[in-house]
């Protein structure tokens, strides 16, 4: 049985790469699932990721975890921000590969 699930994103956002394709901000991943950073600290969860962020002169999407985890985690010093920042990234492969095993139809 196939699940569908709507998800939102930015009509101007790239179109989505191939899967193992260089990631190039898209959006559909986080739109569809939070990834492991989100199911854990931000709450409550939901099907799209509360920390996607449009970058609207870039016309990509980023991660706000990964670009201003204070901003999202409002317990987190300062002083911490980049190292969480680099965890992220690492954590969750933020800007690698394609890994959003999502079929789209328009």
């Amino acid at each position: 049985m196939q699940v569908q699930q709507i998800i939102t994103i930015h009509a101007d956002a790239p179109a989505k790469p191939a899967l193992g394709q260089a990631c190039n901000g898209c959006g559909v991943c986080c739109a569809a699932e939070p990834c492991p950073v989100s199911l854990t600290l931000l709450w409550p969860h939901q099907a799209s990721c509360r920390a996607l962020i449009w970058d609207e002169p870039k016309q990509r999407y980023f991660c706000g975890m990964v670009s201003d985890p204070a901003r999202f985690l409002r317990w987190l010093p300062s002083r911490f921000n980049l190292a969480a920042s680099r965890l992220f990234k690492r954590w969750i492969a933020a800007d690698t590969l394609c890994d959003a095993d999502v079929e789209l139809s328009e």
